[in-house]
């Protein structure tokens, strides 16, 4: 049997189809149709899905690639961070704003650190961890349910806070306080190496 290319092979396939389907994110979340919603938030959970299937068949069919290991993470923060800004621009309030910000700041800072890391050759101290993972997934959840349905507003022009909303929320925050809890635990990891003297 010939084996695989180790670019054309199916995890990276299915990252590939992850970046692609951003556009269409962005299309969707836009139509004005009261589908819309529910398609977006569709759309945004099977790229979720497809971020664990990739890394699942890329080990279990010993099809890892340098191209897989840099573009799986890539697309995953390109999603989260377009579906985030989104959101910013539909909710547009500070109790959105914020926690996107938190979330997207910890994204630019641990991609920066793990790329310091691997110059020194230590990537190992702050490869993704358990932690990390359970963020990932409450992080999804949160954003799949805010996509889910565009918020109404009152006569004042105050988001009118649902049950569904209330829940949405809250995993949002908790997602943000893993994604702060997380990032500690790589900056204690990396300390060794950020504080030595440049002596």
């Amino acid at each position: 049997m010939q084996k695989t290319s180790p670019i054309l092979n199916l995890p990276n396939i299915l990252t590939m189809i992850r970046v692609l389907a951003i556009p269409v994110l962005v299309l969707v979340f836009y139509l004005p149709f009261k589908w819309s919603d529910m398609c977006a938030a569709a759309l945004f959970l099977a790229a979720g899905v497809t971020d664990w299937l990739d890394g699942y068949l890329a080990r279990r069919l010993n099809q890892t690639s340098p191209l897989g290991a840099f573009l799986d993470p890539v697309a995953d923060k390109l999603i989260v961070g377009v579906a985030l800004v989104m959101l910013v621009q539909i909710h547009a309030t500070a109790w959105l704003a914020v926690p996107a910000m938190v979330i997207v700041s910890r994204e630019i800072a641990v991609s920066a650190l793990r790329e310091w890391m691997a110059e020194l050759g230590q990537r190992g101290r702050v490869a993704v961890s358990q932690l990390g993972k359970i963020k990932t997934v409450t992080q999804m959840t949160a954003i799949t349910l805010l996509l889910a349905q565009k918020p109404g507003f009152d006569a004042f022009g105050d988001i009118v806070m649902t049950p569904w909303l209330w829940l949405s929320y809250g995993l949002l925050y908790l997602a943000t306080a893993l994604t702060l809890w997380s990032m500690g635990s790589y900056l204690r990891a990396a300390a060794p190496e950020l504080l030595k003297s440049g002596d």
